[in-house]
């Protein structure tokens, strides 16, 4: 009976009155179950919010619409040239990345919601690895036009390898996530937190990776170019595309939303790697600089030259790793006339 009386008593101390919240509480058990009933009205401490800041509405609206805009952007040019599977990458990472600041906005109007700042969390950490996807299908193409004698890989391992080790990160991420998202304790929390801390680490290396083997490849390309080899390694079929000054650009926007994410990457692990109570994760400004910004300029790079306007339609052929007209994977009738998007020109 004494047994009974204790569960019951127990109980009887975490009946929580949304209508007299005890503010002073410094019980763990009680502020996970009060905080769902709290809003400004009720004065509750920042302290039992998901974050320790207001964040800012006007800010997170802005990175909202300036993606819902290039998700348009994306969208419409990847139906025009036919570009799916870049085009599926890019606008899931977008849409994420959109719905991510949704909850932030949400955030705004009551921090202390868990599932505003899952929405927030879960959508905002795993969005690049779909768009770091997408850079890793350009440059196997790349790879092909520029003369994969030059490189230590055959174009296709591009995509099989970086791919699938971002694919990786992405369900490691995804994983620790819903971990996180389910957990009925602060054990399962940082169980979730730690496994989307190995997904990111695991992007942050993939990507580290993917620049020395980028690396390399220019440099052996610059070698063979020195040497006068160089024509001889590359396919005649891009030829036309090789000479265009937008195929520079766009090899230069690869290069700058790799980076732009792969400095987001290791801010994002360096605040996890803290713990939600840490001081980067709770720093709005340094978030504001270092979160978004970052993915708005890899994806407006990726979205100013969009691969389909500069391959026009030798997109497919490269993809195949289609060095001629006459292999195995035949161009369609004129297609050894290269023809990129009208928009852009040639140069």
């Amino acid at each position: 009976m004494s047994a009974v009386l204790r569960i019951l008593a127990r109980a009887q101390e975490y009946v929580i009155d949304p209508d007299n919240l005890d503010l002073n509480s410094t019980d763990p058990q009680y502020i996970g179950r009060a905080r769902k009933f709290c809003t400004f009205d009720k004065k509750c401490p920042m302290e039992w919010a998901t974050i320790f800041y207001r964040p800012t509405m006007v800010g997170n609206l802005i990175y909202l619409l300036i993606f819902l805009a290039l998700l348009g952007g994306q969208l419409w040019y990847g139906i025009r040239n036919k570009t799916w599977k870049y085009m599926s990458c890019l606008c899931l990472g977008i849409f994420g990345e959109a719905i991510g600041y949704v909850g932030r906005i949400l955030l705004h109007g009551n921090p202390w919601i868990m599932n505003n700042f899952l929405v927030n969390l879960i959508c905002l950490t795993i969005s690049p690895a779909l768009i770091t996807a997408g850079i890793y299908l350009c440059l196997s193409r790349v790879i092909t036009v520029v003369g994969s004698e030059n490189s230590r890989m055959k174009p296709k391992m591009y995509t099989w390898v970086f791919v699938g080790a971002d694919l990786l990160a992405l369900v490691l991420q995804a994983l620790g996530g819903g971990i996180a998202a389910t957990a009925k304790d602060s054990k399962g929390s940082k169980q979730g937190t730690n496994i989307m801390i190995g997904g990111l680490i695991s992007q942050v290396v993939t990507m580290a990776l993917f620049f020395a083997i980028w690396l390399d490849f220019v440099l052996r390309v610059r070698r063979a170019r020195l040497a006068g080899t160089l024509s001889r390694s590359q396919p005649p079929l891009y030829e036309a595309l090789r000479s265009t000054r937008t195929f520079s650009l766009f090899q230069w926007s690869l290069f700058i939303a790799s980076v732009t994410i792969f400095v987001r990457c290791v801010y994002r692990v360096a605040e996890l790697w803290e713990g939600f109570s840490g001081h980067l994760a709770n720093d709005e400004a340094t978030f504001m600089i270092f979160e978004g910004p970052m993915i708005i300029i890899a994806v407006a790079c990726m979205t100013a030259f969009h691969p389909g306007r500069v391959f026009g339609d030798l997109w497919v052929s490269a993809g195949n790793g289609v060095r001629s007209a006459k292999e195995d994977f035949p161009l369609a009738d004129g297609a050894g006339d290269w023809k990129a998007d009208d928009s852009y020109g040639r140069v």
